[in-house]
């Protein structure tokens, strides 16, 4: 199997110089930091429209451009059943108004090389600042009359539902996903997942609801930063957002969501993952601008909210080696915020690498910090701070933030004297405050039979809860199991489900079509097979053939943009197989290693898993319906040029063709970021292929 991998590369690097301009310093003696700077916060203007609409001006003329950022300051409502809509509401305002469809939006902000997006809390607009007023027509449309086109509402639930269907096969998405659940609640908006069954159920009453009822200019903060005066700010604003209707808008009230009394474990299974992605995480209460939080962000900073320096890095990685990464992280939020820790691991060290993630934790609790590395961290803090002044969008958002937050106007001015004030007691203070290696969820995502069961340690129960990818609880199947039943013996039921060993050994020649649309790009496949040991494939993108391999016997080639790859001679015994009309038939019949590993819960049906150890010695595990017998899905990790891969295929839609049951669908996810479906165009049997089609110059 061969497969496109993407490499990623980090390269990042902390240089920290210091000059002794002829001085002799004595080092053993910690220097005493000076005084914290005076900061210059950039200059900002702000006023109020009558309808309620607050307008934040931040002038440069450094670059003759201007941007406009909307933002609504309401609160979230629950999706229940619909979850998905309020976003898929915000992004689709730009798909059409009273005046324009999306495809002359988009001309017109192509014309202008002006760009324009929105989302469900706003929206954002640039432009050379001599396009201001043809941007601001476009806004301003965009904002007043959105439509909301059926056609577009379609063509955007097709392709959510598209990139949901990559979720089943990535650990990150699971964990994303666990702990929406998990660490808010199905009673908290926060804590709902937007699941297939849930997009499917999005109207276009919906998005028209959620936009009548929370875009409106008293609850809304434009934030307007380039080359323009705040003159001239205010006639264009008036101009075309003064007639936006204020309204009242429902405020709402939910439970705090708390941290579990005890540690839980909750799981997702990423069947044949050789990594696992975790987190220990919970809610916590930090709202922006409180009292604690530059202290918590030294605190953090020191467990592994830095880059290399801090201590989860330093022990995971440096010490350890058990990963490329492992950080921190506390949000904020004026509902309900987070902490979280983690890495992705091998499944080998999965449960020691969280041991040493609660070990870290308990340790900024129980243990001071030493002066040198507070000084430190306050240090890089402090420089990072002074960088982002550089940016006008930062006084921007400092603005914004004074603004929505009611905080103090000298808030921004005076952070850099908060910060130096940060003591070792205060951090020891927020670590007590704020970390809970005690009260929280341990969520992770891979191997369920290789990882979870050395996880129940980590739970106060003692057992590991599982769950599926969204995070929905996934109850033990109570399923016996025969003791007469064998990989073998599944193996032989699913060859007599689609038809018999004696209708598949008469097949003398097979023909398979399908496509797909990948990307926008249509691609096609065709698969000519002969017994014995005869194979074709290839593989057309935009009616061009981009690769083709052909194996006759005991030679072969794959050929691919120009290259040409002949196969080896340890590929023989495998490529024999994949030319076989039905490969279990050819599993069985080269004796190849194989076990039953269990039952498992496949599109909510039980399914034996099968363990089938290929030639050469890669695991795949198959999985066959228990009540059908057919094949469902199979999973196998590849790697390549020191990077892996687990690749998933679902079998779907069985249809008979000459008395053979052949899917219909296959899914492919794992390949590339979104799944790629193939569908069968036609499949023909016996139709004489010539042996000339399998010849190998």
């Amino acid at each position: 199997m061969r497969n496109i991998k993407q490499l990623f590369s980090l390269v990042l690097i902390l240089f920290l110089s210091h000059s002794l301009l002829g001085q002799v310093l004595d080092r053993s003696v910690q220097p005493a930091p000076g005084p914290a700077p005076t900061i210059q916060i950039g200059e900002f203007e702000s006023f109020t429209l009558e309808n309620g609409l607050t307008v934040i001006v931040v002038e440069n003329d450094k670059s003759p451009t201007i941007s406009w950022q909307l933002t609504l300051n309401v609160d979230p409502p629950m999706e229940g059943d619909a979850a998905g809509y309020v976003s898929m509401a915000g992004s689709e305002m730009r798909s059409g108004t009273t005046n324009r469809d999306k495809a002359t939006i988009d001309e017109e902000i192509d014309f202008i090389g002006a760009s324009l997006s929105t989302s469900s809390r706003g929206m954002f607009a640039s432009s050379l600042s001599r396009h201001t007023e043809t941007l601001l027509d476009l806004m301003s449309d965009v904002l007043l009359n959105p439509t909301f086109p059926q056609e577009e509402l379609d063509r955007a639930i097709t392709q959510m539902l598209s990139g949901l269907s990559t979720v089943s096969t990535d650990p990150n998405s699971m964990v994303s996903n666990m702990m929406t659940a998990l660490l808010y609640g199905p009673n908290h908006p926060y804590g709902e997942v937007t699941t297939d069954e849930t997009v499917k159920n999005i109207t276009r009453d919906m998005l028209v609801s959620y936009y009548e009822t929370y875009w409106k200019p008293n609850v809304a903060y434009l934030v307007i930063v380039g080359d323009i005066t705040t003159e001239r700010a205010k006639e264009l604003v008036e101009t075309h957002f003064g007639s936006w209707e204020p309204g009242v808008v429902p405020e709402k009230n939910y439970d705090l969501p708390a941290p579990p009394e005890a540690n839980r474990v909750a799981f997702a299974n990423r069947a044949g993952a050789v990594q696992t992605v975790f987190r220990v995480a919970y809610p916590i209460e930090l709202t922006p601008g409180h009292p604690d939080l530059v202290k918590v962000r030294v605190m953090n900073s020191i467990l592994g909210g830095g880059v290399f320096s801090g201590r989860l890095m330093q022990n995971l990685r440096e010490d350890k080696g058990y990963t490329y990464g492992a950080r921190s992280n506390i949000s904020t939020d004026r509902l309900i915020a987070s902490f979280s820790a983690g890495a992705e691991v091998g499944n080998n060290v999965t449960d020691s690498a969280i041991t040493e993630v609660l070990y870290e934790m308990n340790r900024l609790v129980v243990e001071p910090v030493d002066e040198e590395t507070l000084q430190l961290v306050k240090n890089f803090m402090n420089g990072s701070f002074a960088r982002s002044l550089e940016s006008p969008r930062t006084i921007a958002n400092f603005a914004l933030n004074i603004k929505r937050y009611n905080l103090p106007d000298d808030y921004y001015a005076t952070y850099l004297e908060r910060l130096e004030a940060v003591t070792v007691d205060d951090v020891q203070e927020m670590a007590k405050r704020y970390i809970k290696p005690d009260n929280a969820w341990i969520i992770a995502a891979g191997s369920l039979d290789e990882v979870a069961p050395k996880l129940a340690v980590f739970s106060h129960t003692g057992e590991v809860e599982v769950f599926d990818h969204f995070a929905r609880p996934i109850e033990a199947l109570d399923v016996e199991i025969g003791d007469d039943v064998t990989a073998e013996w599944v193996l032989e039921q699913y060859l007599e489900a689609i038809g018999s060993r004696e209708r598949i050994e008469a097949i003398e020649d097979f023909t398979q079509r399908m496509s797909a649309e990948v990307m926008g790009s249509q691609m096609e496949s065709v698969s000519y097979k002969k017994p014995p040991y005869r194979f074709k494939n290839e593989l057309a993108v935009g009616g061009s053939v981009m690769q083709q391999e052909i194996f006759n016997t005991d030679k072969g080639f794959m050929s691919a943009m120009g290259q040409r790859i002949e196969t080896e001679e340890s590929e023989i015994e495998s490529k024999r197989i994949e030319s076989a009309i039905i490969q279990e038939m050819a599993y069985l019949e080269a004796g190849l290693e194989m076990e039953l590993r269990g039952v498992d819960n496949v599109n909510d049906r039980p399914s034996y898993r099968i363990r089938i150890h290929l030639q050469d010695g890669t695991p795949m595990d198959v999985y066959f319906d228990m009540e059908t017998h057919l094949k469902t899905r199979d999973v196998v990790t590849v790697e390549q040029m020191g990077q892996t891969t687990t690749i998933t295929n679902d079998y779907e839609n069985y249809k008979e063709f000459d008395g053979i049951l052949m899917p219909t669908m296959v899914r492919i996810s794992g390949l590339m970021p979104i799944a790629i479906e193939m569908k069968t165009e036609s499949v023909e049997i016996n139709t004489g292929l010539s042996d000339d089609l399998f010849k190998v110059n």
